[in-house]
């Protein structure tokens, strides 16, 4: 579908030129942690405030390429005020996204089966919104890392914030 395509390839590049959640927060009280992937240069910085259960407020910091840097944009816009069960499972859903087989490179069914951009299983259904741009990253298996690179780093930071 190219005006699909089209369509995700305009909110990566929003979330690249316009990122949402850039900048700090005073650590304590936010957890600071670090992602980079050595195979491109991408670096993450990610400050996680998270009060009881919910994620108050997360601001991302760092640079790379356009697939990393518009991924944490919607990352963290994604996760800003939700519970970490949901976080979690947001996260899970995303990751799923992006370990997408062969078969599913060409329209037919995805990694829930579903072949309608939401997760399903044992868990709840996950909505994935903007973050449903990226799932063309499949195709090129070397640019995952830069998809998940702010994902395996608010996973860090969520251990790290509850340890």
């Amino acid at each position: 579908m190219p005006g699909l395509e089209d369509l995700y390839r305009e909110i990566i590049l929003d979330h690249y030129r316009n990122p949402r959640n850039r900048g700090e927060l005073a650590v304590p009280p936010a957890t600071r942690v670090e992602g980079f992937n050595p195979l491109c240069g991408d670096e993450i910085v990610l400050y996680l405030d998270v009060d009881g259960d919910v994620v108050t407020d997360l601001r991302i910091g760092g640079q790379g390429c356009s697939i990393s840097q518009s991924s944490a944009s919607m990352m963290s816009a994604a996760v800003k005020g939700r519970t970490l069960e949901e976080v979690r499972g947001l996260t899970r859903a995303f990751k799923g996204m992006m370990s997408i087989h062969e078969q599913s490179l060409d329209g037919e069914a995805d990694a829930s089966g579903n072949g309608d951009g939401s997760a399903r299983g044992a868990e709840p259904e996950v909505k994935l919104g903007d973050l449903e741009a990226l799932r063309g990253v499949v195709k090129f298996p070397v640019r995952i890392k830069c998809a998940t690179l702010c994902w395996n780093t608010l996973v860090q930071g969520l251990d790290e914030a509850a340890g």
